[in-house]
Formats: structure tokens, C-alpha cells, sequence
């Protein structure tokens, strides 16, 4: 009697299909940076999850703010969809937990990359206003996470940025 091969319909269980499958080595940041300006919504969707998977890595967050990932973020974070704003604003707290300084104040470079502070790189790309738009966002989880990244860009040596300032102030006049 003979064995025959069979092909499941089913994925196979280790096999995530909202992870995307991202470049290694140098190509992962740029590649994931093109793919969060898709037109497709799943393409984005996907990008953001494996982002904020490497924002824990604070060498990663210091590339990605070198390529330009924080404009992208920022136009991210005025998507329609629910979900793509959630994401982004969980990139961005997870972002700037990652303040860029040694407790001495000095600015960490690892591996001889000559990085901006996270703080100077959102003030930079006024990534403080974006995500002032969104307080008044109808998911929770987003409000959440954008108030968590605000509360760590508070604490930022760098991040003397003023909050009474007519032009940043304006959406919490609104609550």
C-alpha cells in the first residue's frame, strides 16, 4: 500500500497573514518605508505591524528616522482606516520610549550611525502636531497610545517644545 500526498487548504499554523514578510539586513527599514505609502490598505496594514515590531530595537528607530520613516507615519495618522491609525500611533510611542540619550546626556550612536535624538527628530518633522489631531480620535487604543508617546516626548531632555504655542495648541483648546 502506498502513501499519497495530500495539500492541505488551510495555512499552516505558524504562518501569519497580517505579518508582512520584510527584507533583512540594511533593505528592511527603506523597503518597509516604500510599502507604508501603498495604495493598498493590507500592504500598509501589514508594514506597520512589522514595523513596530523592530521600533523595539533602538538602532532601528535611528535608522528609520534617518530614512524618512517619520513622514510617513505622519501621513499615516490621518488614514480612514481605524486600524492603520492605531498602528501608527503604537509606532510612534514605541518610537519615542526610545529617547536617544545615555543617562550622562549624551547622544547614543550604535554601531558608529551618527542618529538624531528621537525627541529632535518628531520636533524636527512635527510629529507633536500630527498626532495633536488625533485626541479626539473615536478609538480608544489610539487615544491611548498617542497620549502615552506625548507623555514620553514630555520627558525628553530634547523636547523643549511649547505646548501653549497657538499652532500646537490649538486641538487641546478643543477638549
Amino acid at each position: 500500500m502506498m502513501a499519497h500526498a495530500r495539500s492541505s487548504m488551510y495555512l499552516p499554523p505558524d504562518i501569519n497573514p497580517a505579518q508582512a514578510a520584510i527584507a533583512y539586513g540594511c533593505r528592511a527599514l527603506p523597503k518597509l518605508n516604500e510599502e507604508l505609502q501603498s495604495e493598498d490598505l493590507l500592504t500598509r496594514q501589514k508594514a506597520l505591524m512589522a514595523l513596530c515590531d523592530l521600533m523595539h530595537d533602538p538602532e532601528h528607530v535611528y535608522v528609520a528616522i534617518d530614512i524618512g520613516c517619520l513622514e510617513s507615519l505622519k501621513a499615516l495618522l490621518k488614514d480612514d482606516n481605524a486600524m492603520v491609525r492605531l498602528k501608527t500611533t503604537e509606532a510612534l510611542y514605541i518610537m519615542a520610549t526610545h529617547n536617544g540619550r545615555s543617562p550622562e546626556g549624551d547622544v547614543v550612536s550604535p554601531n558608529n550611525v551618527q542618529p538624531w535624538p528621537v525627541g529632535e527628530g518628531f520636533l524636527e518633522h512635527d510629529v507633536i502636531l500630527a498626532l495633536s489631531y488625533l485626541l479626539n480620535d473615536p478609538q480608544p487604543a489610539c487615544r491611548k497610545n498617542l497620549h502615552l508617546a506625548l507623555k514620553h516626548m514630555a520627558q525628553l531632555p530634547s523636547a523643549h517644545f511649547p505646548l501653549a504655542d497657538a499652532t500646537i495648541g490649538e486641538p487641546f483648546l478643543d477638549l
